[in-house]
């Protein structure tokens, strides 16, 4: 199996759906003592309440440039223990050659909203 071919696992349409993507309104942001790369954010989902989620993000963004701004977040993710913090979902972003490139909307959307 060549490496693009390992990449590449697929999954099944059912599988796919038991993801639930939404958009949080990231509240605060704030580096992870101990690490380089992890900055601790507190996630608003409207409704559906606030979350803690880890990201490794630090070296791309600053906690002040992710204040109230919105993402598309895994909302229904096993909760992980990273540097002794429980992270409660995941941010999505784009693997570039210059770092990672947070998923956002394009226009205004209420957070909580879901993503199909």
């Amino acid at each position: 199996m060549s490496f693009v071919d390992w990449h590449r696992t697929m999954i099944s349409f059912d599988d796919f759906k038991k993801l639930e993507l939404r958009v949080g309104q990231i509240k605060s942001a704030e580096p992870v003592s101990g690490s380089e790369k992890l900055l601790k954010l507190l996630v608003d989902f409207g409704e559906h309440g606030e979350r803690q989620i880890l990201a490794g993000l630090a070296k791309n963004y600053s906690p002040e440039s992710l204040t109230n701004t919105s993402a598309i977040f895994i909302f229904n993710l096993e909760p992980k223990n990273l540097v002794g913090l429980e992270s409660q979902g995941m941010i999505l972003a784009a693997d570039t050659p210059a770092g990672p490139v947070i998923i956002k909307p394009a226009v205004d959307v209420p957070s909580g909203s879901i993503i199909k």
